[in-house]
């Protein structure tokens, strides 16, 4: 951003900085000296030492990624970044405030926005830049790189490549054929195209660009693998954009057991086929591919969408704390409204406020959900079957209930699959409880065959297998999918992703999902596997 005169203090240009070389000649100073400077150089106290160079703070500010919180902080305990940085074109606005539209403009989907798209943007997140801001991080820290489908896995690096491996009967590799694969393989015909999100389904694939493009590639259907209709569709071998998003901005996509959906850079979510009124607030037919939007959310900004078998929950920003909302299948209170019923229109899950907790990651596995809230708290609800729930039994909960297992420790990082939960605290270890039937939550017993099931687990327990790999875990990403439903593909498997940018595999791999292949005969492993791909 150029700089402009600021009233009559100079302002000293970062290819123009003066020659300071020949002050090193002067004497020290004396220590009268030394005892009459204040913090405050040689102004007036209340004013910055670097107030001659706003250019320069507003470039450390933009360039170190600060979180919108911390520049809150300083607008609210200095007077220098609280007032006008007087900076062209936006005279009034403060360096913490240029420093947070600079961010945003780094992110290509704002930079491709309208001057106009870019201020009813801001109004509808709070009307500060800060917010703005806020809202684009909380999907980017919520989105993984990899994704665990039921049969085959996607993996995106940090600049944009994508990488597909396992079960490959209708195409979802994205690689030209229906050959399964045992390693990585790069998807060659999106070179040129900077890949940012992915989505999984059965038999299917969705990639997002940084251009709000949205690829397919796989079965040609929106639905589920319950649909006779999809059992006679057309196979895409390779990625094949959706014609029918092109008027729309995509900035993330998700497929649930039986339908799709995307969000929309402006906070818009769309979804596609199983909309009978009262599943998705629709009607439409599994082969319809025609995008929904879900009006009901029209003119709230939702962050964050994630999909489960049968069901959507939504995270909404808002600048006071975000809310979830919730739409579908309502079985086992996995919609949170403390009841068991559908709703065919997104609801407000109410009980967040009486616990006076504020969410700001969602995870929704197949039939249960979860939620991290600002205070570091974990909320589960829905079925809960082989004690997924973590609450030391297998009831289901039909609101959302503080896991009281994990009040000693700070997590930063949840996900779910189908009866697994996994937590990620703050020094990189990792809780799971649920099913250990597929090997999936990589709890090591004895030196006993492979094939044998694990144990299940109904309260929060540490992942000794991957604390042993003295590798600090960021991120864990489950299968999310019912196996009942896809049993040809294997057994579920989970990816654990390192802070190094290593990527450790478990569970099943029979059709190749780990990116290794496995001894004949061996068809799911518990011990942490290391997948030959560096996601930086």
């Amino acid at each position: 951003m150029d700089a402009a005169a600021s009233g009559s203090s100079p302002v000293m240009q970062c290819h123009s900085i003066a020659d300071e070389s020949t002050s090193h000649s002067s004497p020290l100073p004396t220590v009268l000296e030394l005892s009459q400077r204040h913090c405050y150089g040689d102004g007036t106290p209340g004013e910055f030492p670097l107030a001659v160079s706003p250019s320069i703070v507003l470039h450390v500010l933009s360039a170190c990624d600060l979180d919108p919180k911390d520049l809150v902080a300083l607008e609210a305990t200095c007077t220098f970044f609280s007032k006008p940085a007087n900076f062209a074109p936006n005279f009034a606005l403060s360096l913490p405030e240029l420093a947070a539209f600079d961010m945003c403009q780094k992110r290509t989907m704002f930079k491709l926005m309208t001057q106009e798209e870019k201020e009813c943007l801001k109004q509808q997140c709070g009307g500060s830049w800060k917010h703005v801001l806020s809202y684009i991080l909380v999907r980017e820290k919520n989105c993984s790189q990899v994704i665990a489908g039921p049969g085959h896995s996607i993996v995106i690096t940090r600049s944009g490549d994508v990488y597909s491996f396992g079960a490959n009967c209708s195409g979802q590799l994205g690689l030209g054929d229906s050959e399964d694969r045992f390693k990585p393989c790069l998807i060659r015909s999106l070179q040129g195209v900077r890949i940012t999100q992915a989505a999984v389904g059965s038999r299917r694939t969705m990639l997002v660009s940084d251009t709000g493009r949205v690829y397919a590639f796989g079965k040609d259907s929106f639905s589920g693998a319950e649909s006779v209709e999809a059992a006679h569709t057309d196979q895409i071998t390779t990625p094949k954009i959706v014609v029918s998003l092109k008027g729309v901005f995509v900035v993330q996509a998700v497929i649930g057991g039986y339908f799709s959906a995307v969000l929309s850079r402006e906070g818009r979510v769309y979804t596609f086929s199983w909309g009978k009124s009262e599943r998705l607030g629709h009607n439409s037919e599994p082969s319809d591919v025609e995008p929904r939007l879900l009006s009901e959310l029209e003119d709230v900004p939702v962050a964050y969408i994630s999909a489960g078998n049968c069901y959507l929950l939504m995270l909404v920003y808002q600048p006071n704390g975000m809310s979830v909302y919730s739409v579908g299948c309502g079985l086992g209170g996995k919609l949170g409204h403390g009841c068991k019923n559908n709703k065919g229109m997104p609801k407000l899950i109410e009980h967040f406020q009486s616990l006076n907790f504020k969410p700001v990651s969602i995870s929704t596995g197949t039939w249960h959900a979860a939620a991290l809230g600002a205070d570091g708290r974990v909320c589960t609800w829905g079925w809960g079957h082989t004690g997924c729930l973590g609450h030391g039994d297998e009831e289901y909960k039909a609101v959302p209930t503080v896991v009281e297992g994990l009040r000693n420790v700070k997590p930063v990082h949840l996900s779910t699959g189908e009866y697994t939960t996994f937590v990620v605290t703050d020094n990189g270890d990792v809780y799971s409880c649920g099913s250990g039937e597929s090997l999936n939550l990589a709890f090591q017993g004895d030196d006993e065959a492979e094939e044998e099931e694990g144990p299940d687990f109904s309260t929060p327990s540490i992942v000794e297998s991957l604390k042993a790999l003295n590798n600090k875990v960021a991120q864990v990403c489950p299968t999310n999918a019912s196996y009942w439903l896809n049993s040809e593909m294997g057994h579920p498997h989970t990816f654990a992703v390192m802070e190094s940018g290593e990527l450790c595999a478990f569970g099943g791999g029979a059709r190749g999902q780990l990116g290794v292949k496995l001894l004949e005969g061996v068809e799911r492993v518990s011990v942490p596997m290391h997948v030959p791909i560096d996601l930086s």
